[in-house]
């Protein structure tokens, strides 16, 4: 299928199947917003509780998780630089009045450009965005005739910076309300709680903070169905280490990150590193994690070192110090190594992303036709441990003693994983509900199955069926989680 056709049908199938839904869609819809349907939910926490136990369970190094408020002091936001600096280069179309971001409507361009052309168009913009050259971005966006999409002019306002973040108030009486901010990222939460965690913990340096929770950034120019939303919900390790270790545990995330990124069951030509041309002035390392989703390499993972800069401007801001007490000795002077702020590496992880990553490789359209009739089916191929429902429980009839059977296995099935019982339809269409939704396995219970206690079972990626007895199906299904 190609590309450009590929995502709509992705859109598509997640409505008609209970994956995503577009927001407030009776009220003919909220740009950039979505709500996760009953099977959309269920992959969306396999994914975020898959990367919960491998962060804080299955890492050898010592990482805990926090789940911070998503109303933080607004001073939080003066001192993490997003109040002045968390701002796109934006441009306006004078005819319709729409606004862009910038790299959006030149990329949107690029992609209608032969390869070699669009790649080199993209290579100038990341040059005159790292030199903050606004002149030069409306240059490049007139020179290349680039049109606004409603108005198809080239009437273009001057490049300016356009704030991200969603403001609102706290307070019952307008005149003695607060300004706050629905917060852009997550990370800033764990560094305000740094010190409690590391206290109450007894936590010893090197060691990490995860946390996963929704942001809210007031994106312009929101497209790629989920990719980009202004209400979405990230994953993220913040990773405190002793000044001067900063680059080796920054290679150690990457392949960590790459590691865990192996595990889903996605082809490594679909990823690569993309190293930032432009470094945040406290960073001295930045790459992303990027997958070549429908509309090409995306970014999916951030990994950056960020130095002391937040614990740093955060003592600064609040006068209160964020300094730990390191016993460890020194080898070079042979005494402790004392008071210091942390550095800090950072994996951050969009989950919605991820979920767009995952239907993308998941979604496969086969043609099953024979000589004797057409016939075809859509399947999510998702692997077993991240899938919606894992055991699909089907009685070929709803009588003859073929639900009780069904329902004893569902009974036993169900405390370990995620089933579904259903007995509406023919068998062939309820085998093809299950593929539309990812389910790896289905059970029919047939009258053999009174006779022997034997069952079908059906594999999802080949449609083989193999006659087991019963007892074996949640060992079977426990085997591939």
């Amino acid at each position: 299928m190609a590309n450009e056709n590929k995502l709509q049908a992705i859109i598509a199938h997640a409505k008609e199947y209970g994956f995503v839904f577009p927001s407030s869609e009776i009220y003919d819809g909220l740009g950039a917003v979505y709500d996760y349907g009953q099977w959309g939910v269920e992959l969306k926490r396999n994914v975020r509780d898959y990367w919960w136990r491998w962060m804080t369970q299955m890492n050898e190094q010592n990482i805990v998780g926090i789940d911070a408020a998503i109303f933080m002091h607004p001073t939080t936001w003066k001192a993490s630089g997003h109040v002045d600096n968390f701002s796109d280069p934006m441009i306006d179309n004078k005819d319709s009045k729409k606004r862009y971001r910038v790299d959006h409507l030149i990329e949107g361009f690029a992609e209608t450009l032969p390869q070699e052309q669009g790649d080199a168009l993209i290579a100038e913009m990341e040059k005159l965005i790292a030199a903050d050259d606004f002149a030069g971005l409306k240059t490049l966006i007139e020179t290349n005739k680039i049109k606004c999409a409603v108005s198809g002019t080239v009437n273009w306002t001057d490049v300016r910076q356009f704030n991200l973040m969603f403001s609102t108030e706290v307070g019952s009486v307008a005149e003695e309300s607060n300004t706050i901010y629905l917060r852009p990222e997550t990370a800033q939460g764990i560094f305000v709680n740094f010190l409690n965690v590391q206290k109450t913990a007894r936590m010893k340096i090197p060691f990490g903070i995860a946390q996963t929770g929704k942001a809210f950034r007031n994106e312009i120019v929101a497209r790629g169905f989920i990719f980009r939303m202004r209400e979405f919900e990230q994953m993220e390790m913040q990773f405190f280490v002793r000044p001067g270790t900063q680059k080796q545990w920054y290679e150690y995330w990457k392949e960590k990150r790459r590691e865990w990124h192996s595990t889903l069951g996605v082809a490594a030509d679909k990823y690569r590193f993309h190293d930032h041309v432009k470094l945040a002035h406290y960073a001295d390392a930045a790459c992303d994690i990027e997958y070549d989703f429908p509309m090409g390499f995306k970014e999916l993972e951030g990994i950056h070192s960020r130095g002391d800069f937040d614990l740093t401007q955060h003592q600064l801001y609040s006068k209160k110090k964020m300094q730990y007490f390191d016993a460890d000795i020194d080898p070079e002077t042979g005494k402790a190594y004392g008071n210091y702020i942390p550095y800090v590496i950072e994996t951050s992880i969009g989950l919605d992303r991820t979920i767009l990553m995952l239907m993308s490789e998941a979604y496969t359209e086969e043609d099953l036709s024979t000589e004797e009739k057409q016939d075809s089916r859509v399947v999510m191929k998702f692997i077993p441990k991240l899938a919606p429902i894992k055991l699909a429980v089907l009685p070929l009839m709803k009588k003859d003693g073929l639900p009780e059977i069904a329902r004893e296995l569902m009974d036993e099935c169900k405390q370990h994983f995620k089933c579904f019982y259903e007995e509406k339809d023919a068998i062939g269409k309820r085998y093809r509900r299950m593929d539309a939704i990812g389910t790896p396995f289905c059970v029919t219970i047939d009258h053999q199955s009174k006779e022997d206690q034997t069952v079908t079972i059906r594999y999802r990626d080949t449609m083989a069926q193999e006659r087991v007895h019963i007892s074996k199906v949640r060992e079977i299904v426990q085997a591939a989680l």
